[in-house]
């Protein structure tokens, strides 16, 4: 990569103020100092973009500037002029004519974004929801964004993504299946994804939101660089751009890092519904990054990428299983630990009842509600949203694990009938009450409120004939989960 010749007085300045090289891109150099960091765009022309002239520089900017500085105040500081004084030497904000354009940043440690502590294995589980919470609040703050054809703006992406990996090298055949598979996905989703920006799914979103996009500032989770320069790739379904982030939790992590993710993402969102269509938008995303590196680094780095787009548009079939039992047997803790085993990529929708009961009250799984909360008037419209969500979702196709106590032989019966026409399997999960005594006085963070008396009321009730498979949770259920599944640790199913 080089800067244009244009720039390289304005180039020549950065590196003197920067004391070092810049890290660049094909469209971007971005020069890292002490305590300030300058982006400059490149003066091109690339077809999808153009930052050609000066105007238009300061104007990308100007865009860069004001979409991520809401997320980010922080690290988003000004869009500055590079200026030519009498003498014809440049300086930043000088009284010149304005000849380029920068803007200017706080710097991150390189050990900060979210590629790097990936790399180097520091994803951890309250990283993982702090990443969720991050996404959902970006998305939480958009408004919606009216006028927008969802399907023909994937098309668009679609015939884009064709062209771009022919002219790319990856192999044409392939290429011709999968987007013959996408269409036919595309197809089958038009009116669920037209429902979806009915309903105000459709938003300016980050675009461009992976693990490299996101940095640790200030303690915090934090997304930078939105696309910028193209508004239709932006103005999307808040399920389509967090699937970015999915697709690459998946690739670079593991299916279970991504699953978390999805299942706090939904925890604090609500939006159940967009695990219809998470096949075809994840196949998509993982299209981009495919042509992408065959275009920068050869065919052959794009194809773990084409083999990863190809398996999304193949998930197997859905079904629901339901995780019951007294508190402090570990309920959540199981269906956390199967879910990414089962159903389509990333596996499979948790909802859990202490989740929706927080999120009915407008609060994280972590707040706490009071006592009053828990009327038997809240306990049922949580169960009949818990009901509701599970077979929306296996309509749509995606498998559900379904995590409350189901302490009532109506409740066991109001999940087993979302069922519909997918199989079904109901896990009751026992231990000793001295062990889950302990147990739920030693939590901490938790989602559930339930206290070591409410343990006690529920153990001593008769929960009514029982038919789910009993498993022992005085030790680690999960060996004895996977049979009843028919699941091997670790295998989609």
């Amino acid at each position: 990569m080089s800067i244009p010749g244009e720039q390289a007085e304005v180039a020549a300045l950065l590196r003197r103020l920067a004391g070092r090289d810049p890290i660049e891109t094909h469209i971007s150099a971005v020069y890292v100092g002490t305590d300030t960091v300058w982006k400059l765009k490149k003066a091109v022309a690339l077809g999808f973009l153009d930052f050609s002239t000066p105007a238009a520089r300061e104007h990308f900017l100007r865009r860069e500037w004001e979409i991520n500085h809401p997320a980010a105040p922080a690290l988003y500081r000004d869009v500055v002029p590079v200026t030519r004084a009498a003498d014809g030497t440049l300086a930043l904000g000088g009284a010149g004519e304005a000849v380029d354009w920068v803007l200017r940043m706080a710097p991150v440690p390189a050990g900060n974004f979210l590629d790097a502590v990936a790399a180097r294995g520091g994803l951890d589980g309250a990283l993982l929801d702090a990443i969720a919470d991050a996404a959902f609040a970006l998305h939480a703050a958009l408004p919606p964004v009216t006028g927008i054809d969802p399907v023909a703006a994937l098309d668009r992406v679609l015939s884009g993504n064709v062209a771009a990996a022919h002219a790319a090298g990856l192999p044409a055949a392939r290429v011709e299946a999968l987007d013959a598979a996408a269409r036919g996905w595309l197809e089958r989703l038009a009116p669920h994804l037209a429902a979806r920006a009915a309903a105000g799914h459709v938003r300016r979103c980050h675009g461009d939101l992976h693990l490299g996009n996101l940095c640790l500032l200030e303690g915090r989770v934090t997304p930078f660089d939105a696309l910028e320069f193209d508004e239709d790739l932006a103005t999307i379904d808040t399920g389509y751009d967090l699937a970015f982030l999915l697709m690459d939790l998946d690739h670079r992590v593991g299916r279970a890092a991504a699953n978390r993710v999805l299942n706090r993402s939904i925890a604090r969102s609500g939006d159940a519904g967009m695990v219809a269509a998470l096949p075809l938008w994840l196949s998509i995303r993982a299209m981009i990054r495919a042509h992408v590196l065959a275009r920068t680094q050869g065919p052959a780095a794009g194809l773990p990428y084409l083999d990863r787009a190809e398996a999304m548009l193949a998930p197997p079939p859905p079904r629901l299983v339901a995780v019951g039992g007294l508190q402090g047997t570990g309920k959540s803790r199981l269906a956390r630990a199967l879910a990414p085993s089962l159903g389509a990529a990333p596996g499979a929708l948790v909802l859990r009842s202490d989740e929706i009961r927080k999120r009915r009250a407008g609060l994280a799984p972590e707040e706490r509600l009071p006592p009053a909360a828990y009327t038997p008037e809240a306990s049922r419209a949580v169960f009949e949203e818990l009901a509701a969500l599970a077979a929306a979702a296996l309509r749509g196709g995606h498998a559900v694990i379904a995590d409350a106590a189901f302490l009532r032989p109506e409740e066991r019966a109001a999940i087993e009938a979302a069922r519909g026409e997918a199989p079904f399997t109901g896990l009751w999960l026992e231990a000793p009450v001295e062990v889950l005594r302990a147990r739920v006085a030693a939590r901490r963070g938790d989602a559930s409120d339930a206290g070591v008396a409410v343990l006690e009321a529920a153990a001593a009730r008769d929960h009514g004939p029982l038919a789910w498979q009993r498993l022992d949770a005085a030790g680690d259920p999960l060996p004895g989960a996977l049979a009843a599944l028919g699941l091997n640790a670790g295998a989609p199913c």
